[in-house]
């Protein structure tokens, strides 16, 4: 019986969509992206690239390939790795893109604070 109850909550948890709210880190950006041939995109404008592992994930949170987001502007979070190639990047909700403000720059990240909880960043 409790086997029974165990795989029905499972089957009910994975029916759920994948989560209300995402929760990005403090080091996530926000920015406009654009996929011109993988690993080669343009970020904010400027050419980037993808890290080796890259994620993209889209706003249901589920992975999304790069070639099929070829040509396609994007407002995104995003993180770079220790190399300056974009590494996680978040394709954002209409709510997400909504919400205000979001540092775009590093030095906007440093001063502003971050309240992780409730996904708020406030300027000084």
């Amino acid at each position: 019986m409790n086997r029974c109850v165990l795989i029905l909550a499972l089957v009910l948890a994975a029916a759920l969509p994948a989560h209300a709210q995402r929760l990005f880190e403090r080091n996530a950006l926000r920015g406009e992206l654009v996929i011109v041939a993988p690993p080669e995109v343009k970020l904010n404008g400027e050419p980037a690239r993808l890290s080796p592992g890259s994620r993209i994930r889209n706003p249901q949170n589920m992975l999304q390939l790069s070639g099929g987001l070829l040509g396609q502007k994007l407002l995104v979070h995003y993180t770079v790795d220790g190399f300056g190639q974009v590494h996680e990047v978040w394709i954002l909700s209409e709510a997400e893109a909504a919400r205000q403000p979001w540092p775009k720059t590093p030095a906007e990240a440093q001063a502003w604070t971050f309240d992780s909880a409730n996904q708020r960043w406030s300027r000084p």
